[in-house]
């Protein structure tokens, strides 16, 4: 069976909205919707239910009990956030009305407010963040969505159109790479995990804590941009694994990437196709790995797939929102990072077990798709909403690099 079908097709459909208003209530992400002065606002109900059954198909291979829709609020709980309406939990992404719709604009990183006056062909300029904003939602109120978009995506901004994506049929894609292999227990492999910020290291993080070895490969220069971030969201994803920081420039650097690939069970990877291929790198091309994890923002073909995507703009591009009689609000906190991270994590202990090895592919923006329609949630009655709430975090993340030279030794490199 697809994963797609058991991801819809579990027990845990049975439930209608009242009660998967309950669920996701009792997850505490249920206060991450909304407007700040208002109510939580309803959810689709595809989200909580497609979470509740992940973490069961998880639990089903590795007997790893986790609560799937409150991973969703993990970062709310560490950092203290909450529902804002039409910008997003962290700040740092709002949505803003273009002349036919609605689009969602991420300015959290300083080369995407930088390139702001190229994308607008406005002056450049010196202002403060708010002063920013002022004149990026002056600026969109008359122009089209398409061309905000494609505009933005030669300058490498994520920003996206509401409802862009249709949702496809499979939420996961998976094919067959060449090479029989036996189905294979997490507790038994080794990750080499090449992603960065919250997809693909909470697929990683679960995958640990089922039992997994997990090595996070970095770059020296370029290292994972969440090292930068809260340090306690960061323990929470990585305590435990261990860390290797290659410099990819380096010829040497790259050929033991190479060979450390070759040996991993599991590959985890949020690159963009270019930056892979520049390093010889490509799911197709290796006999090491039974499991080869594709993370993207919009998908790995087509057009868009060099586009940029966080997980507040890429749920808008899913049409993963929540709406009031005022418009559109975000849903829950940057929902298409963790959203993809657990349903990434249900696919790989699923291609675990085939007799085959597997490229899994996912998307963020279609995640999101895939989640949005259908029913909402009923809403909790009365009383205050739970807060959200995080894991346990067991350990501090290692530094950066602590343990390139045991890992290179032990595997002979």
């Amino acid at each position: 069976m697809d994963i797609a079908d058991r991801l819809t097709t579990s027990s845990t459909d049975e439930r209608g909205p009242a009660e998967w208003g309950d669920v996701w209530s009792a997850s505490g992400a249920m206060g991450l919707s909304g407007r700040p002065d208002g109510p939580p606002l309803p959810v689709p109900v595809a989200l909580p239910r497609t979470m509740a059954a992940a973490a069961d198909m998880i639990g089903e291979h590795t007997a790893l009990a986790i609560d799937g829709p409150a991973l969703l609020g993990e970062r709310a709980a560490l950092l203290g956030l909450t529902r804002n309406g039409p910008v997003s939990c962290g700040g740092g992404t709002r949505l803003l009305q273009a002349s036919d719709d609605w689009i969602a604009i991420s300015l959290a990183r300083e080369d995407d407010r930088a390139s702001v006056p190229a994308w607008l062909e406005l002056d450049a300029m010196s202002v403060d963040d708010e002063a920013l904003w002022s004149i990026v939602t002056r600026e969109v109120r008359g122009r089209d969505t398409w061309t905000l978009v494609e505009q933005a995506a030669l300058l490498g901004m994520p920003v996206a159109r509401l409802g862009e994506v249709t949702p496809v049929a499979r939420i996961v894609e998976r094919l067959p790479l060449q090479g029989g292999s036996a189905p294979r227990r997490t507790r038994d492999c080794t990750i080499v995990d090449l992603s960065s910020l919250w997809a693909g290291p909470l697929c990683a993080s679960l995958l640990g804590l089922a039992g997994a070895r997990v090595i996070k490969v970095e770059s020296v220069t370029r290292p994972d941009g969440a090292r930068r971030g809260e340090p306690s969201f960061f323990d929470l994803l990585h305590a435990g694994h261990e860390s290797v920081a290659l410099d990819f420039a380096v010829a040497g650097h790259i050929a033991a990437l190479r060979a450390l690939v070759d040996r991993a069970d599991i590959v985890i990877e949020a690159s963009r196709p270019r930056a892979l291929a520049q390093l010889g790198l490509a799911a197709e091309h290796t006999t090491g790995p039974k499991v080869w994890l594709t993370i993207t923002g919009h998908g790995g073909d087509g057009g868009d797939s060099s586009r940029v995507a966080f997980g507040d703009d890429a749920a808008v591009a899913g049409g993963l929102v929540t709406i009031d009689q005022s418009g559109p609000c975000f849903c829950a906190d940057a929902v298409a990072d963790p959203a993809t991270g657990v349903v990434a994590a249900a696919a790989v202990v699923d291609a675990l077990a085939r007799h085959d090895r597997s490229h899994i592919g996912v998307a963020l923006s279609r995640t999101a798709a895939w989640l949005s329609g259908g029913p909402r949630t009923t809403l909790a009655g009365e009383g205050p909403t739970p807060p959200p709430r995080h894991r346990p975090i067991v350990g501090t993340a290692p530094e950066l690099g602590a343990d390139t030279d045991s890992v290179m030794r032990e595997f002979g490199m």
